[in-house]
C-alpha cells in the first residue's frame, strides 16, 4: 500500500532511497504531519535556548522588551523556515542537493561542503557544553561529585551521549520521528514543571524594565544581538536543515498544514524557552537558568537532567544526519550508514579536545556562531533562484543525476559570486563574540548586529542582477 492510503511511508523504500541520496518516492513519504513538528520541537527543546533567551536581560533590555523581541524575531525567522521546508516537500531532495539547481552540479560543493563541516562542529560542540550541568545535575542525586576536577565522568558521559546520537542517526528518518514524537511530549511535561517553578515559585522580577544606564546606542544594538542569536537568525540557522526531513512527506499534503507544523514546531518551544531564559535572568544574572531551578527545587534535579540530556541528542541526531547527507552531497560514495559513525567518532574525539581544553572549546563555539553567518546569504540565493529564476519549477530527477550526465551546468558563477558577496557583507555588518567576526560597519555602528539581513538582501540582489545581466548578453 502506498504513503497516501496509509500515511506512513514504506520502510524498505525510505531505506533504499535514503542510502542512495535519490528523489523521495511517493511510496517512501508520510501523509502525517505530525513528525516534522516533533522533530523540530525536539531540537529547540534545549539549554541553549534559555541561555540564549537570558541574553536581553543580561544585556540590559527590559524582561517584556526582550521577550516581544523574541516572538517578533521568531515570528519572521520561522515563516522563511517554513518556506524552505514546504521547498524540500515539493523537490523531494535535501538542501545541498536541492543547492546543485543554483550553484551548479559542482559547484553545489561549496555550501554542501560547509554544511557538513558545520553540522560536525555542532555536534561536537552541543555535546560538549551540556556536560557540565549534567555532571552538576547527577551530583544533586549524589552519582558523581560535582568539585571533582577529573576529566573521565565528563568523557564517560559524553560517550555515552554520543553513542546514543549515533545509534539513532544509523537508522535514519523513521526512527528519528519516532524518537522524537515519543520522546519530546515527556519533555513538555519536565519543561511545564519547570516554568511552573519558575514562575509562580521564584522571586522573577515581572516589573524589570532594564538597564537605566544604556545609552540610545547601546539599546539598539542589544536589540540586534537578541534578533540575532535567537530571533530571526535562529530561523535561518535551520534553513539547509529544513528539506532534509520534509522530503519525506508526501506532496498530497497541502502546502499551508506542512509549513504550519513545522514552523510551529519551532517557533513555540525556542520563544517558550527564550521567555523563560528571560524571566530567570531577572532573579541572577551571573547563573545559568537551569542551575537555578535545581538550586530552589532540589527535586526537580532528575527531571531536569532528562531535559537537559534529551536536548543535544534531539538536536544532534539532525546534525549527524544532515552532516551525512550533505558530505553525500559531495560526490562521496560511501553508505550513509558508515558516513554516521565516521562522523560520530570524530565528533566524539573534538569532544574529548573541548574537555581537556575549555578555552580552545569555546573559541570554537563562538567561530561556530559567526561562521552559521553563510547560511543568510546561502538562503537570499536559493530563495532569488526558486521563486524568481526557476519560478518553482526545478527538475530533480536532473539533481540527482551524475555529473557526466551533464544535465545541470558544471558551475554556476553567478551563484558562487553572489553567495560570495553576501559572506562578506555578512561579516561586514556581524558583532560577533571574537574580534576578527566583528565587521567594520557593526563597529562604527556601536555593535548594532544586521549581519543576517544584510547578507541575505546582498546575495539575492546580486544574484538577481548577474542572471539578469547574463540573459541579457544571450
Amino acid at each position: 500500500m502506498s504513503a497516501v492510503t496509509t500515511g506512513e511511508p514504506v520502510p524498505d523504500a525510505t531505506e533504499q532511497a535514503e542510502s542512495e541520496l535519490t528523489v523521495i518516492p511517493e511510496s517512501a513519504r508520510t501523509t502525517d504531519v505530525r513528525g516534522q513538528f516533533w522533530i523540530w520541537a525536539g531540537a529547540n527543546i534545549a539549554p541553549i535556548n534559555w541561555v540564549l533567551g537570558a541574553l536581553g536581560v543580561t544585556m540590559g533590555l527590559g524582561l517584556f522588551e526582550t521577550i516581544a523581541v523574541l516572538a517578533v524575531g521568531n515570528l519572521i525567522g520561522m515563516a522563511l523556515f517554513g518556506i524552505f521546508v514546504v521547498i524540500g516537500q515539493r523537490t523531494g531532495v535535501t538542501g545541498m542537493v536541492l543547492a546543485r539547481a543554483v550553484f551548479g552540479r559542482r559547484g553545489a560543493y561549496v555550501p554542501a561542503a560547509v554544511q557538513a563541516l558545520l553540522c560536525m562542529g555542532w555536534c561536537a560542540v552541543n555535546t560538549w557544553i551540556v556536560l557540565d550541568l549534567v555532571i552538576a545535575l547527577l551530583g544533586r542525586i549524589g552519582l558523581v561529585d560535582p568539585d571533582s576536577a577529573a576529566h573521565g565522568p565528563r568523557i564517560a558521559v559524553a560517550a555515552v551521549i554520543m553513542v546514543i546520537q549515533v545509534v539513532i542517526a544509523w537508522f535514519g528518518y523513521r526512527v528519528i520521528a519516532t524518537f522524537e514524537r515519543w520522546t519530546v511530549p515527556p519533555t513538555v511535561a519536565v519543561l511545564v514543571a519547570m516554568t511552573a517553578v519558575a514562575w509562580f515559585g521564584l522571586d522573577v522580577e515581572w516589573g524589570y524594565t532594564g538597564d537605566p544606564t544604556l545609552t540610545t546606542g547601546q539599546h539598539i544594538a542589544a536589540l540586534s544581538a537578541v534578533m540575532t542569536a535567537i530571533g530571526i537568525g535562529w530561523g535561518i540557522t535551520w534553513f539547509g536543515y529544513a528539506g532534509d526531513y520534509s522530503r519525506f512527506v508526501s506532496t498530497t499534503v497541502p502546502a499551508r498544514k506542512l509549513f504550519l507544523a513545522s514552523a510551529l514546531g519551532q517557533f513555540i518551544p525556542v520563544v517558550w524557552l527564550g521567555a523563560l531564559g528571560a524571566t530567570l535572568a531577572t532573579l541572577s544574572s551571573s547563573s545559568d537558568p537551569g542551575e537555578i531551578i535545581v538550586d530552589a527545587y532540589g527535586v526537580l534535579a532528575i527531571p531536569v537532567l532528562l531535559l537537559v540530556v534529551h536536548g543535544p541528542l534531539a538536536t544532534n541526531i539532525l546534525n549527524i544526519y544532515t552532516c551525512t547527507v550533505s558530505t553525500q552531497a559531495l560526490d562521496i560514495r560511501i553508505d550513509r550508514r558508515i558516513l554516521n559513525v565516521v562522523i560520530g567518532v570524530v565528533a566524539m574525539a573534538v569532544v574529548v579536545v573541548f574537555v581537556l581544553n575549555g578555552d580552545f572549546a569555546s573559541t570554537i563555539d563562538a567561530w561556530l556562531i559567526g561562521i552559521v553567518g553563510w547560511l543568510s546569504p546561502w538562503a537570499g540565493v536559493m530563495l532569488t533562484h526558486w521563486f524568481v529564476i526557476a519560478r518553482k519549477q526545478i527538475d530533480a530527477e536532473a539533481l540527482v543525476a551524475p555529473p557526466e550526465a551533464g544535465l545541470l551546468p558544471a558551475v554556476r558563477p553567478t551563484a558562487l559570486v553572489a553567495l560570495g558577496v553576501g559572506i562578506v557583507f555578512t561579516w561586514m555588518f556581524m558583532y560577533g563574540m571574537t574580534p576578527l567576526l566583528q565587521g567594520p560597519i557593526s563597529n562604527a555602528m556601536g555593535g548594532i548586529d544586521l549581519s543576517w539581513l544584510a547578507g541575505g538582501l546582498v546575495s539575492a540582489t546580486t544574484y538577481l542582477a548577474l542572471e539578469k545581466v547574463g540573459q541579457l548578453r544571450k
